[in-house]
């Protein structure tokens, strides 16, 4: 198969600006849709991006012929329904992360894409860029592993706002939103995409006025090693993270987007007056956007018949998101979409 993948876009937020340029470096890629709430923002976005046709019910694009799958950027209380309404069509769906408000939503999907034959991949765009598969082939030579450590904590502006007593999207519990489902899984789907499922989960935060997550602290037990992510929408920070084993450690500029990863072999310790290491750097030459990668591991899975990723698999999202379910457990964070 070489003939194109007509995409369908529900969502005119900066994220699908963000995507389809990058979809746009893979040639398989056209761009047939947009589904937006109305026409004259369909026609607005639709003009932008040279789209040739517009739909503001998600049930017309998906019973329609001019697409072949759907990229799901809208809120994530919407994710489950209409990725489920989509793949109910024949469509295959990728989904912005979080793929859904909670795993059970997430189960749902996963069931569906099985039940009616189509692909389903969460667009996590940090776990198939190529720094990502480089720290995964080199891996092993950091021996056993000993402790994942992983920050991503970037003050949002909408923040400023809050305190002025406007809750804009990005803190409104009933969007599923808050600052792990925003962020936070950036530092935690990839430690599943490697080790999988923890043994046990602690986690601290601090809960806003809205009810949702500002900022968290999450420390969780694997067998012989333990893992740790710090995420926030409420301050900055600059720590880089990283994967430590009893032979070396593998450094991570940023685990949201590796532009920076360097393996370290173990050394003997310093006197204290040593220059530390450069370190051995795994950085490969990348001359594409970074939403490339996950448009290309989706029309792969389409054109090979498969219905899930080997990294951003169905299991991984399920076990990301029972992990977040724990987290939001133990912080006190609910949202309406858990109460269905």
């Amino acid at each position: 198969m070489n003939h194109k993948i007509r995409f369908g876009v529900v969502g005119t937020n900066f994220i699908t600006d963000w995507v389809i340029a990058g979809a746009r470096e893979d040639e398989r890629f056209e761009l047939a849709a947009v589904c937006s709430r109305t026409q004259e923002r369909g026609a607005e976005f639709a003009a932008k991006h040279n789209i040739p046709h517009i739909f503001t019910s998600l049930d017309d694009m998906v019973q329609s012929d001019v697409v072949d799958a759907v990229y799901i950027a809208s809120p994530n209380y919407k994710h489950a329904e209409q990725s489920i309404l989509a793949m109910s069509h024949g469509k295959h769906v990728l989904c912005e992360k979080p793929i859904a408000s909670n795993a059970r939503e997430a189960r749902a999907m996963v069931a569906a894409s099985h039940k009616y034959g189509v692909t389903l991949m969460e667009a996590m765009k940090s776990t198939l860029s190529p720094n990502f598969i480089a720290v995964k082939d080199n891996l092993h030579r950091i021996g056993t592993p000993r402790r994942y450590f992983a920050s991503f904590c970037q003050y949002s502006s909408r923040y400023d706002k809050f305190k002025e007593g406007i809750i804009l999207n990005a803190f409104r519990p009933e969007l599923s939103n808050g600052a792990m489902m925003d962020i936070g899984v950036y530092t935690l789907y990839p430690l599943i995409a490697l080790f999988g499922s923890p043994k046990s989960i602690n986690a601290q935060g601090v809960v806003l006025s809205s009810g949702v997550d500002g900022q968290g602290a999450v420390n969780m037990q694997y067998d012989g090693f333990n893992a740790t992510v710090l995420y926030s929408k409420i301050a900055n920070s600059q720590l880089p993270s990283e994967i430590e084993g009893e032979d070396g450690n593998i450094m991570i500029d940023r685990i949201q987007t590796p532009v920076d990863v360097r393996f370290y072999p173990r050394q003997a310790p310093a006197s204290g007056h040593e220059k530390r290491a450069e370190g051995e750097s795994l950085t490969g030459a990348d001359n594409h956007n970074e939403y490339f990668y996950e448009i290309k591991e989706f029309i792969d899975l389409i054109e090979q018949g498969r219905r899930e990723s080997s990294i951003n698999s169905h299991q991984c999202s399920i076990t990301t998101m029972e992990v977040i379910d724990e987290v939001r457990r133990q912080l006190g964070v609910r949202y309406p979409a858990d109460e269905a």
